[in-house]
Protein backbone atom coordinates (compact mmCIF):
# COMPACT_ATOMS: atom_id res chain seq x y z
CA UNK A 1 0.00 0.00 0.00
CA UNK A 2 1.23 3.42 -0.40
CA UNK A 3 1.93 6.00 2.34
CA UNK A 4 1.10 8.90 0.25
CA UNK A 5 -1.18 9.21 -2.90
CA UNK A 6 -2.22 12.17 -5.26
CA UNK A 7 -5.46 11.94 -7.39
CA UNK A 8 -6.20 14.38 -10.29
CA UNK A 9 -5.32 17.13 -8.02
CA UNK A 10 -6.12 20.45 -9.23
CA UNK A 11 -6.32 24.21 -7.44
CA UNK A 12 -7.12 27.52 -9.35
CA UNK A 13 -6.58 31.56 -8.30
CA UNK A 14 -8.43 33.89 -10.17
CA UNK A 15 -9.46 31.52 -13.04
CA UNK A 16 -5.88 30.57 -13.74
CA UNK A 17 -4.98 26.94 -12.58
CA UNK A 18 -2.22 26.32 -10.59
CA UNK A 19 -2.18 22.79 -10.44
CA UNK A 20 -4.38 20.51 -12.81
CA UNK A 21 -4.57 17.26 -12.59
CA UNK A 22 -1.67 15.93 -10.93
CA UNK A 23 -1.44 12.33 -9.54
CA UNK A 24 1.38 10.70 -7.72
CA UNK A 25 1.88 7.88 -5.38
CA UNK A 26 4.82 7.67 -3.03
CA UNK A 27 5.85 3.77 -1.07
CA UNK A 28 7.66 3.77 2.24
CA UNK A 29 11.22 4.43 2.42
CA UNK A 30 10.83 6.03 -1.13
CA UNK A 31 12.63 9.52 -2.53
CA UNK A 32 9.74 10.59 -4.28
CA UNK A 33 11.15 14.24 -6.38
CA UNK A 34 8.96 17.16 -7.74
CA UNK A 35 11.03 19.31 -10.12
CA UNK A 36 9.89 21.80 -12.25
CA UNK A 37 10.79 25.46 -13.61
CA UNK A 38 9.69 28.10 -11.32
CA UNK A 39 5.71 28.82 -11.24
CA UNK A 40 5.20 25.22 -12.14
CA UNK A 41 2.99 24.46 -9.36
CA UNK A 42 5.06 22.41 -6.80
CA UNK A 43 5.51 24.36 -3.70
CA UNK A 44 1.27 24.90 -4.45
CA UNK A 45 1.36 20.95 -5.32
CA UNK A 46 2.76 20.62 -1.31
CA UNK A 47 0.57 22.43 -0.04
CA UNK A 48 -2.49 21.17 -1.46
CA UNK A 49 -1.17 17.92 -0.04
CA UNK A 50 -0.09 18.99 3.41
CA UNK A 51 -3.91 20.54 4.36
CA UNK A 52 -2.46 24.62 3.58
CA UNK A 53 -4.81 24.57 0.54
CA UNK A 54 -8.04 22.88 -0.12
CA UNK A 55 -8.41 21.27 -3.54
CA UNK A 56 -10.89 22.00 -5.92
CA UNK A 57 -10.53 18.85 -7.16
CA UNK A 58 -9.15 15.48 -6.96
CA UNK A 59 -8.25 13.16 -3.09
CA UNK A 60 -5.01 13.11 -1.28
CA UNK A 61 -5.08 9.59 0.45
CA UNK A 62 -2.36 8.71 3.52
CA UNK A 63 -1.94 4.79 4.28
CA UNK A 64 -4.88 4.32 1.86
CA UNK A 65 -7.32 6.44 3.84
CA UNK A 66 -8.95 9.81 2.28
CA UNK A 67 -7.74 12.85 4.33
CA UNK A 68 -8.63 15.41 1.51
CA UNK A 69 -9.63 18.67 3.14
CA UNK A 70 -8.08 17.48 6.35
CA UNK A 71 -6.25 20.33 7.99
CA UNK A 72 -2.24 20.36 8.88
CA UNK A 73 -2.35 19.76 12.58
CA UNK A 74 -5.12 16.75 11.83
CA UNK A 75 -2.42 15.53 8.79
CA UNK A 76 0.39 15.92 11.26
CA UNK A 77 -1.15 13.77 13.82
CA UNK A 78 -1.98 11.01 11.23
CA UNK A 79 1.66 10.86 10.28
CA UNK A 80 2.32 13.79 7.57
CA UNK A 81 4.89 16.46 8.41
CA UNK A 82 6.89 18.76 6.04
CA UNK A 83 9.23 21.85 5.86
CA UNK A 84 8.68 24.95 4.45
CA UNK A 85 11.03 26.68 1.74
CA UNK A 86 12.12 29.41 4.31
CA UNK A 87 12.99 28.59 7.54
CA UNK A 88 10.49 28.15 10.10
CA UNK A 89 12.73 28.26 13.25
CA UNK A 90 12.47 29.93 16.56
CA UNK A 91 15.41 31.32 16.69
CA UNK A 92 15.66 32.53 20.22
CA UNK A 93 15.09 28.84 21.61
CA UNK A 94 17.82 26.18 21.74
CA UNK A 95 18.05 23.60 19.21
CA UNK A 96 16.80 21.22 21.87
CA UNK A 97 13.86 23.32 22.46
CA UNK A 98 12.92 23.40 18.91
CA UNK A 99 12.62 19.66 18.21
CA UNK A 100 10.88 19.40 21.76
CA UNK A 101 8.36 21.99 20.07
CA UNK A 102 7.97 19.67 17.36
CA UNK A 103 7.54 16.84 19.10
CA UNK A 104 3.61 18.04 21.33
CA UNK A 105 1.36 15.47 19.03
CA UNK A 106 2.86 12.41 20.58
CA UNK A 107 3.06 13.52 24.60
CA UNK A 108 0.20 12.70 27.09
CA UNK A 109 0.84 15.58 29.70
CA UNK A 110 -2.17 17.63 30.39
CA UNK A 111 -2.21 21.54 30.65
CA UNK A 112 -3.51 21.02 34.31
CA UNK A 113 -0.78 18.88 34.69
CA UNK A 114 2.22 21.29 33.64
CA UNK A 115 0.69 24.39 35.39
CA UNK A 116 0.91 21.97 38.65
CA UNK A 117 4.45 20.79 38.12
CA UNK A 118 2.90 17.34 38.37
CA UNK A 119 5.19 14.43 38.47
CA UNK A 120 3.79 13.02 35.31
CA UNK A 121 4.93 16.35 33.54
CA UNK A 122 8.17 16.14 34.40
CA UNK A 123 8.36 12.51 33.45
CA UNK A 124 7.18 14.20 29.97
CA UNK A 125 9.24 16.55 29.59
CA UNK A 126 12.18 14.37 30.31
CA UNK A 127 11.28 12.12 27.39
CA UNK A 128 10.60 14.79 25.58
CA UNK A 129 14.29 15.94 25.84
CA UNK A 130 15.54 12.95 25.33
CA UNK A 131 13.48 12.15 22.11
CA UNK A 132 15.05 15.21 20.92
CA UNK A 133 19.03 14.94 21.99
CA UNK A 134 18.57 11.67 20.10
CA UNK A 135 17.16 13.25 16.78
CA UNK A 136 19.51 15.98 16.99
CA UNK A 137 22.11 13.33 17.01
CA UNK A 138 20.54 11.23 14.07
CA UNK A 139 21.01 14.89 12.13
CA UNK A 140 24.65 15.35 13.28
CA UNK A 141 23.46 18.88 15.27
CA UNK A 142 24.04 17.10 19.09
CA UNK A 143 26.60 18.98 20.40
CA UNK A 144 24.56 22.51 19.53
CA UNK A 145 21.53 20.67 21.57
CA UNK A 146 21.72 24.21 23.77
CA UNK A 147 22.65 26.28 21.82
CA UNK A 148 20.04 29.39 20.33
CA UNK A 149 19.02 27.76 17.12
CA UNK A 150 19.91 31.89 15.55
CA UNK A 151 23.21 31.08 16.40
CA UNK A 152 23.40 28.61 14.32
CA UNK A 153 24.98 27.90 10.56
CA UNK A 154 22.46 27.75 7.28
CA UNK A 155 22.99 24.44 6.68
CA UNK A 156 22.13 22.92 10.47
CA UNK A 157 19.47 25.23 10.86
CA UNK A 158 17.73 23.59 7.62
CA UNK A 159 19.04 19.94 9.49
CA UNK A 160 17.29 21.13 12.51
CA UNK A 161 13.92 21.90 10.77
CA UNK A 162 14.14 18.12 9.58
CA UNK A 163 14.76 16.86 12.94
CA UNK A 164 11.59 19.22 14.21
CA UNK A 165 9.79 17.40 11.46
CA UNK A 166 10.96 14.10 12.33
CA UNK A 167 10.27 14.93 16.17
CA UNK A 168 6.30 14.11 15.11
CA UNK A 169 7.36 10.86 14.16
CA UNK A 170 5.61 10.77 10.54
CA UNK A 171 5.27 7.58 8.35
CA UNK A 172 5.28 10.59 5.15
CA UNK A 173 7.72 13.52 4.81
CA UNK A 174 7.69 16.63 2.53
CA UNK A 175 10.36 18.55 2.29
CA UNK A 176 10.46 21.86 0.21
CA UNK A 177 13.95 22.75 -1.04
CA UNK A 178 16.05 21.37 1.80
CA UNK A 179 19.27 22.14 0.05
CA UNK A 180 17.97 25.99 -1.03
CA UNK A 181 21.44 28.00 -0.16
CA UNK A 182 23.22 25.38 1.20
CA UNK A 183 26.70 25.48 0.10
CA UNK A 184 28.45 21.95 -1.08
CA UNK A 185 29.28 20.37 1.88
CA UNK A 186 25.97 21.02 3.64
CA UNK A 187 24.04 19.80 0.70
CA UNK A 188 25.98 16.71 1.11
CA UNK A 189 25.20 16.64 4.77
CA UNK A 190 21.15 17.14 3.61
CA UNK A 191 21.55 14.50 0.92
CA UNK A 192 22.50 11.70 3.40
CA UNK A 193 20.22 12.91 5.98
CA UNK A 194 17.46 12.26 3.35
CA UNK A 195 18.59 9.00 1.93
CA UNK A 196 19.25 7.67 5.88
CA UNK A 197 15.61 9.07 6.44
CA UNK A 198 13.96 7.34 3.67
CA UNK A 199 16.02 4.01 5.02
CA UNK A 200 13.79 3.88 8.16
CA UNK A 201 11.23 3.37 6.34
CA UNK A 202 10.01 7.03 5.86
CA UNK A 203 8.16 8.32 2.61
CA UNK A 204 10.26 11.21 1.62
CA UNK A 205 9.08 13.72 -0.99
CA UNK A 206 10.81 16.14 -2.18
CA UNK A 207 10.86 19.57 -4.23
CA UNK A 208 14.11 20.38 -4.65
CA UNK A 209 15.87 22.92 -7.47
CA UNK A 210 19.70 21.32 -7.08
CA UNK A 211 19.61 18.63 -10.07
CA UNK A 212 22.21 16.88 -8.62
CA UNK A 213 20.62 16.01 -5.19
CA UNK A 214 17.60 15.22 -6.92
CA UNK A 215 19.25 12.77 -9.42
CA UNK A 216 21.30 11.31 -7.11
CA UNK A 217 19.11 10.44 -4.17
CA UNK A 218 15.50 9.80 -5.81
CA UNK A 219 13.68 6.55 -6.39
CA UNK A 220 11.30 8.40 -8.78
CA UNK A 221 10.82 12.03 -10.32
CA UNK A 222 7.70 14.05 -11.22
CA UNK A 223 8.17 16.89 -13.35
CA UNK A 224 5.53 19.98 -13.59
CA UNK A 225 5.39 22.29 -15.71
CA UNK A 226 2.92 24.98 -15.71
CA UNK A 227 0.56 22.79 -13.21
CA UNK A 228 0.14 19.89 -15.21
CA UNK A 229 2.66 16.47 -15.11
CA UNK A 230 5.18 16.58 -17.74
CA UNK A 231 7.05 13.74 -17.25
CA UNK A 232 7.26 10.74 -14.26
CA UNK A 233 9.58 8.44 -14.00
CA UNK A 234 13.19 7.06 -12.79
CA UNK A 235 15.74 9.29 -12.31
CA UNK A 236 17.90 8.41 -16.11
CA UNK A 237 14.52 8.53 -17.53
CA UNK A 238 13.23 11.60 -17.08
CA UNK A 239 17.35 13.08 -17.08
CA UNK A 240 17.34 11.57 -21.03
CA UNK A 241 13.68 12.70 -21.19
CA UNK A 242 13.81 15.36 -24.63
CA UNK A 243 10.45 17.35 -23.10
CA UNK A 244 11.74 18.13 -19.39
CA UNK A 245 15.45 18.90 -21.26
CA UNK A 246 13.30 21.41 -23.65
CA UNK A 247 11.17 22.91 -20.68
CA UNK A 248 13.18 22.62 -17.60
CA UNK A 249 16.66 21.13 -17.47
CA UNK A 250 18.17 22.76 -20.99
CA UNK A 251 21.66 21.39 -21.85
CA UNK A 252 23.28 22.95 -18.53
CA UNK A 253 20.94 21.29 -16.33
CA UNK A 254 21.32 18.49 -18.30
CA UNK A 255 24.97 18.03 -18.27
CA UNK A 256 24.64 18.97 -14.21
CA UNK A 257 22.17 15.76 -13.69
CA UNK A 258 24.55 13.78 -15.85
CA UNK A 259 27.36 14.33 -12.81
CA UNK A 260 24.80 12.87 -10.29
Amino acid sequence: MSALQAEDLGIAFGGVKAVDGVGFSVSPGQVYSIIGPNGAGKTTLFNLVSGVYRASGGRVLLDGQDVTGLPPEALAARGLSRTFQNLQVFTRMTAAENVMAGRHLRERKTLLADLLRLPSATRQNAETRKAALDLLAYVGLEREADMAAGSLSYGALKRLEIARALAAEPRVLLLDEPAAGCNPVETEEVDRLIRAVADRGVAVVLVEHDMKLVMKISDRILVLDRGRPLAEGAPREIRDDPKVIAAYLGSHGAKEAARA
